[in-house]
Order: C-alpha cells, then structure tokens, then sequence
C-alpha cells in the first residue's frame, strides 16, 4: 500500500523557489553585456534570458503538504513589506572571478530591502527548510562552469551593465521542471508586496 502510495504523482516532491521577477529590457541589457563572453567561453552554461530572476530563497524538493503553507507563508511575506526600486549594477563571480563557478550580475539594494526580504522568508520557513549558511547577494545568475574557470577582473569590472531603476513589487513562487536543455520555471502563487490586509 505505502509503494502504491509513493507511486502516485501527487506524492513526489516539488521543486520550489522564491524569486522576484525581472523586466524584459533589464535583461536584454545583461543578454547584451554578456555578449563578448559567449564565444570566448563555449563550455559556459549560459541561463536563458526568460529564466534570469533575482532567488530569494531556494526550497528545493517541497512535499505536496507543504506547498499550501509555503504559498500561506511567502503571502504574509509580501504583505508585510512595501515594493521599492533596485537596477543592476555590474557582474561578477562566485566564489571569485579566479575561479568563478557563477558568472552573475549584481544589483544595487538600497537599504538592504531585497536582504531583508530574503531574511524574512528564511526566518519565517525554517520550521520546515534549513536555513542558507551563505550569506544574501542580490543577483541574477548568468552562467555556471564546470569545471571552474578564471575570468577577466578588469573586463568583469569594465562591463556596461548598469540597468534602468525597476519596480520590486511582487514575489513569485516558482515550481522548477528539471528538462534540457535549461529548467522550466511555473509559477504556482504570486503576491503583490504592501497588500496588507488588515
């Protein structure tokens, strides 16, 4: 009984995620700084633009009995924190551009509203997700190497990636389909930020 349990598609995890979505043309402005890199880095795993967006939290594998209360609980998130402006600022890499595994773009966060809002949704899911060791850099992932690779500094810093000012004004909660060549990201619950109902 249990085995057929398992078996049935509504018990298999969920692959979840926090984000915040990112404007069209704000991508297009890093799809066109990160053009040079392309040809001079053919092993890169470059992100499809449709899937860049600022990761505030990964869930990872989420049982079906959680994703209500995940959904619950990114709501009250949103609704507790008032939308803001931020705009990239530049790339970079993880851990450093001598040994990048990440090539991502950087933004600005003023005040350190996208932080807390990532603080807020580790703290308020922790009951039922580890909390993240590292600590929160805004940014849009670009690329992933492996094996690692060095990088430019000079051109890394050089690149015009400076972004129009944007709107934060809502949280996305992302289910990932793992396919090839690059995941497919469903959106399964998305909350306006400041819609505080009292």
């Amino acid at each position: 009984m249990a085995r057929d349990r398992a078996s049935r598609p509504e018990a298999k995890p969920l692959r979840l995620f926090v984000a915040v979505d990112v404007p069209e043309p704000v991508r297009d402005r890093v799809q066109a700084a990160i053009g040079p890199w392309r040809e001079h880095l053919p092993r890169a795993r470059w992100v499809p633009k449709q899937n860049q967006h600022i990761t505030l939290k990964f869930l990872g594998s989420t049982w079906p009995r959680l994703v209500e209360w995940v959904i619950e609980t990114v709501e009250g998130v949103a609704r507790r924190s008032e939308p803001f402006e931020t705009r990239v600022t530049g790339l970079g890499a993880f851990p450093s551009t001598r040994r990048a595994r990440v090539l991502w773009a950087g933004l600005d966060d003023p005040g350190g509203r996208l932080a807390s809002l990532a603080a807020d949704l580790e703290g308020r899911l922790a009951k039922e997700f580890t909390p993240e060791k590292r600590a929160f850099s805004a940014h849009l992932t670009v690329a992933r190497f492996d094996p690692p690779v060095s990088l430019d500094e000079e051109e890394i810093a050089a690149a015009a990636v400076v972004s129009e000012p944007f709107a934060v004004d809502r949280l996305v909660v992302y289910w990932s389909h793992l396919r090839r060549p690059a995941p497919i990201y469903e959106p399964v619950g998305e909350f306006a930020l400041g819609s505080r109902r009292d």
